[in-house]
């Protein structure tokens, strides 16, 4: 594993080698990402090669605190646009559709959302409830709707059975929805 100020201080230089160091380090990490949103290894593989060729463009100017997370920012962003595009040409079944229909019944999609600002509002108060929750119901909760894992991987992960994982959710969602109404976002 590269240092990543190292990686970071090769791509200000413009040196390819910082790729082929994050290809290393985070492809299978970003694969995974991409695979679980997309459901395909293919578009999985396309997602990291758009990854690369943004963050080759990207750094300079940014200089990101924490190389892994604007990592994973980047190809979640690139697997959820591949998605919608290849969801457009045919539906399809993955753990990212399954996650968006469980969470679709507290936040509204961003087409029912009127105004940027209060997207923002929103996901900023979504980001206040999860800080208040128990790491564990924290954890399950990202893995599940921000990086779209199965329950199955969750469960597994945390020494959980799978019921265990799906109420954790449940609750979560409850919670979310009483105090997103609490705040009148919903």
């Amino acid at each position: 594993m590269h240092n990543d100020r190292e990686i970071i201080a090769l791509l200000q230089k413009r040196d390819e080698a910082a790729l082929e160091m994050i290809r290393a380090d985070y492809g299978k990490l970003c694969r995974q990402l991409a695979y679980q949103i997309t459901g395909s290894q293919e578009d999985a593989e396309e997602c990291l090669g758009d990854t690369l060729l943004e963050v080759w463009h990207s750094i300079p100017p940014n200089e990101p605190d924490n190389l892994r997370a604007y990592l994973l920012s980047l190809t979640r962003r690139n697997a959820i646009n591949r998605y919608k595009h290849e969801r457009r040409q045919k539906r399809g079944g993955t753990q990212f559709a399954a996650a968006l229909d469980e969470i679709a019944e507290v936040i509204p999609a961003s087409g029912s959302v009127e105004t940027e600002l209060e997207r923002r509002e929103l996901l900023a108060k979504t980001a206040d409830l999860l800080r208040s929750l128990p790491e564990q119901q924290r954890t399950i909760f990202v893995q599940r709707y921000y990086l779209a894992a199965p329950i199955r991987t969750i469960a597994e992960q945390l020494g959980m059975t799978e019921n265990a994982v799906k109420l954790s959710l449940l609750r979560t969602r409850k919670k979310l929805k009483e105090y997103l109404r609490k705040e009148g976002l919903l």
